[in-house]
């Protein structure tokens, strides 16, 4: 059985590398989708949207109306400290799948719910494009 849950944010970021415009500052209206698969609970429910909120919430926080800056992107890097604006730094460039799997390791160190069989996580820069990664849980119960 599958649940699934949509998160919005909007952040910032630069790809430095990028030679077609992304290499600016820029920022996307994110929009992420959580896919919960796994066997249903005594109560009925593989995880209550309540509980997937409680997880996910915070995470979003953390990146909302922030910039989100590879730590290798020491230009951007030092701006961001020496001007005191909200920014988060990761250690790989912000593409939509490395924030996929950014935001699928922290939501699935948070899961610890026997009954859940797999993660997938996406995440869409725009209306149209998204990148989506996966992972399946130990055997469940």
């Amino acid at each position: 059985m599958k649940v699934a849950q949509t998160f919005r944010w909007e952040m910032g970021h630069r790809l430095p590398y990028h030679t077609s415009g992304c290499q600016n500052f820029h920022g996307h209206s994110y929009r992420m989708i959580v896919e919960i698969c796994g066997y249903p609970q005594d109560n009925g429910m593989v995880i209550d949207f309540y509980d997937i909120e409680d997880v996910v919430n915070p995470l979003i926080d953390e990146v909302d109306h922030a910039f989100m800056c590879s730590n290798d992107d020491e230009l951007t890097r030092t701006f961001l400290i020496q001007s005191g604006l909200k920014a988060v730094f990761v250690d790989f460039y912000s593409t939509a799948e490395n924030i996929a799997l950014y935001f699928l390791k922290k939501i699935q160190e948070r899961l610890t719910y026997p009954n859940i069989t797999r993660l997938a996580v996406r995440v869409y820069e725009t209306e149209k494009e998204f990148a989506e990664v996966t992972v399946d849980f130990p055997s469940a119960t």
